[in-house]
């Protein structure tokens, strides 16, 4: 896990376990007339799911709003730095601990921004506690199973269920350089030569934390899957949605559909050309782009109407 110049890493204790988080503390571009971190609104950052998923995922793309905002970045219970519980984890377990996050760090309701399953899972926290959310930016909100598609009948979420076999292919196939460069590659990126030798560094220092296995297990394993369309309805929240074109997972067509069943949420749906599944990564300028625009266009404190 590399950490941006200027931000620390801290902590809090949340029903699952203690979570690290990532803020700035000592900003190389502060001026006398910059807000203290206090005085700025907050922005949090939520990262997805994958052999060594971590905070990392949105690190070129946070430090770009640290001037303006109060940048808060965790990596999630059972990833990067946080406490790694040996559980097999379920959808739950993330909905409360993102919401026992935004309520610890978040004095009022906050844009949340979030990637991929993470940020299917945060439409839910969001509808759950909808105070907590002002608005919510999201790349490729997908449950993964959406529309009546299973996940766990896959071959790969079959193969990854046989006991003492998961714990081998982890061990040889995920948490390893070429396996972390291989998933990148094939899975993540639409341009491999868009993948830095830095990358992959950061996500097998995630993937190789003790313990890591539980939670990308209980992920590949589609235990934390669901059909997002049978939430996305309820959302109340101001929703900008970013779909990467070359999505591995779930095609731009899921995400238009998600989109279409709440369009008094869902604001903003924008698909862009040549990027995979998470483009804060492979073009993190052009999604610091959009992410300042949808800022903007979300800004309206009120709620959606019923």
């Amino acid at each position: 896990m590399i950490e941006p110049n200027g931000f620390k890493q801290h902590s809090l204790v949340t029903s699952l376990g203690t979570m690290t988080y990532y803020t700035a503390d000592d900003m190389p571009w502060q001026t006398p007339e910059t807000p203290e971190p206090e005085e700025r609104p907050t922005l949090v950052f939520l990262h997805g799911f994958g052999g060594g998923s971590s905070a990392y995922e949105w690190s070129k793309v946070y430090p770009a709003f640290a001037s303006e905002y109060r940048i808060l970045a965790p990596d999630l219970i059972g990833w990067g730095r946080s406490e790694h519980p040996e559980r097999n984890y379920q959808i739950d377990d993330y909905i409360t601990t993102i919401n026992e996050f935004l309520e610890q760090t978040c004095p009022q309701g906050t844009p949340v921004i979030a990637s991929s399953l993470t940020a299917a899972l945060t439409i839910r926290a969001a509808i759950a506690r909808p105070e907590l959310f002002k608005s919510l930016i999201l790349t490729t909100p997908s449950g993964l199973s959406d529309f009546g598609e299973d996940y766990t009948r896959s071959f790969f979420a079959q193969l990854i269920s046989t006991p003492i076999l998961d714990r081998i292919l982890y061990s040889t196939g995920v948490a390893t350089a070429g396996g972390i460069r291989s998933f990148l590659e094939s899975r993540q990126f639409a341009r491999p030569s868009r993948i830095t030798s830095e990358i992959v560094e950061a996500y097998l220092a995630s993937a190789q934390q003790p313990n890591a296995e539980y939670a990308a297990l209980s992920f590949v394993r589609g235990d934390l899957c669901f059909d997002l369309s049978l939430y996305i309805t309820q959302l109340t929240t101001p929703t900008a949605i970013i779909w990467g074109q070359k999505s591995e997972f779930t095609s731009p067509e899921i995400g238009k559909r998600l989109a279409a069943l709440n369009p008094k949420a869902v604001q903003v749906f924008q698909t862009l050309e040549d990027v995979g599944l998470t483009p804060q990564l492979e073009l993190p300028a052009v999604t610091i782009g959009l992410i300042q625009k949808y800022l903007k266009m979300l800004k309206s404190e009120d709620r959606i109407a019923d």
